[in-house]
């Protein structure tokens, strides 16, 4: 990572991780896709249940991306000690984050799926698919982990086959599983959730065995293992903000969920299709991030700036057009889209002005994702999590409110793009700030070496 030519490294680095997150956003819309066979009611109730899995992806993503952080610095270091131990913890806090989570599923998932609705059909779909992924989520939460340890080796091919054994075995089990086949019993939503873990099970069965019986960089110790609070600040104090950030999207998609079944089911519906489609665009984003921030880490560490700000440039330049091409599907395929989730009429009058709307920030999100990515490479994880904050907490869930209340339901989309353009430019700010204060120094040393 420190000498290789900057565009192969982050294609190499990136393609896998990239690949493997289209691939997971694809197996989300597929599950998506069957599920809105069995009727509206039905994709409504796995909607209410996504916050939730949402915010598990927040915290092990989360937590993933401080250990990633702080391995690859550490790489950057040569300290493979610290390397060694920080991968420990790594594994150890996925578990105990999984605990909670089991909790939750086996206690409050019916009277959490009930606090947005009275229909007794919602809530009974809801509350199933919400227990099986949250008490089964151990294989979701043990794959990301090893996952975001191999990635900050520079290891992006086995991660993706992670990625890939998990996405696979879910599409072919949804329809089996949903509607019955092979001889297996139809089991509508429940089915689904069934797929889902079987799948997130599957892979982190493959991920424990290549972490812990094959040769790479890191090695991880559970025997006699101790936590070390040191340690878990260091991986918190870049993972944490991580956490924030993402879960703040769970937050605002329950606000947003409350507002918009104010107007109807579908509304909730096609806020549910639209995160299950702009992950497709998203996603490939956040694997080109993956494969630029321990690129960008392990530069820091190493105190070689120019490759530090040219991963940066880079790695927007590839948003940026991958974004472009998003929106243009978004504007260009909008009644397409919506028709893959078997959309009733109503669903595609709220849809399309909604889709259109939203996507017009898409690119704006680009530049933001990117900084925010510089920002957790180089220990700022914290000017992440108050881009996020200023976003989707002090922005667009206010103006949703507003625009419902005293405008109209499409009003309520253009919350979107109004808040990405704020946070652009604070990221923009922050930047600047980031490099006078972080890559300065390192110029200053260099001249003076």
């Amino acid at each position: 990572m420190g000498v290789m030519p900057i565009g192969k490294l982050l294609f190499s680095m990136s393609f896998p991780a990239m690949f493997s997150m289209f691939i997971q956003a694809m197996y989300n819309i597929v599950d998506s896709i069957f599920v809105a066979r069995l009727g509206e009611h039905a994709l409504t109730a796995i909607s209410l249940a996504f916050p939730i899995q949402t915010l598990m992806i927040a915290v092990s993503v989360g937590t993933g991306v401080g250990l990633n952080s702080l391995i690859s610095r550490k790489l950057g270091e040569h300290n493979f000690k610290e390397a060694d131990n920080a991968a420990s913890h790594g594994v150890m806090l996925m578990a105990l984050s999984y605990l909670v989570f089991c909790i939750f599923g086996l206690f409050f998932s019916h009277p959490f799926i009930s606090s947005f609705t009275n229909d007794a059909e919602i809530i009974t779909l809801g509350s199933s698919y919400t227990f099986v992924v949250t008490v089964f989520s151990f294989g979701s939460f043990l794959q990301i982990g090893n996952e975001k340890i191999l990635q900050a080796t520079g290891n992006m091919v086995y991660p993706m086959l992670f990625q890939l054994i998990g996405a696979i075995t879910n599409i072919i089990l949804d329809p089996i599983f949903i509607f019955g086949m092979f001889g297996v019993p139809a089991m509508g939503v429940f089915g689904a959730a069934v797929a889902t873990v079987t799948g997130q099970i599957l892979a982190m069965a493959f991920s424990m065995y290549i972490v812990f019986f094959r040769k790479h960089e890191v090695h991880i110790t559970i025997r006699g293992f101790r936590f070390q609070w040191d340690m878990i600040k260091k991986i918190y104090a870049v993972g944490l903000p991580s956490i924030v950030m993402q879960s703040i999207t769970s937050i605002l998609t329950i606000g947003l969920n409350n507002i918009l079944m104010a107007f109807s089911s579908a509304a909730v519906s096609v806020l549910g299709v639209y995160f299950k489609l702009q992950s497709f665009v998203f996603m490939p984003v956040f694997g080109l991030g993956q494969g630029a921030m321990p690129i960008m880490g392990y530069n820091f560490g190493a105190r070689n700036s120019k490759r530090l700000m040219h991963t940066l440039k880079l790695s927007i330049g590839v948003a940026i057009g991958i974004m472009a091409v998003g929106t243009l599907i978004f504007w260009g395929f909008t009644e397409q889209l919506l028709m893959m989730f078997n959309a009733s009429e109503e669903m595609l009058v709220i849809g399309v002005p909604a889709l259109r709307i939203i996507s017009s920030s898409f690119i704006f999100s680009a530049v933001g994702i990117s900084n925010s990515n510089f920002f957790q490479a180089v220990g700022e994880g914290k000017k992440s999590l108050f881009v996020s904050v200023l976003r989707q907490l002090v922005i667009i869930l206010p103006l949703s409110w507003f625009f419902a209340r005293f405008f109209s339901l499409e009003a309520v989309w253009y919350a979107f793009p109004i808040s990405e353009c704020f946070a652009l430019v604070c990221s923009l700010l922050f930047l600047r700030n980031s490099y006078n204060t972080k890559v300065v120094p390192i110029l200053v040393e260099g001249a003076g070496n």
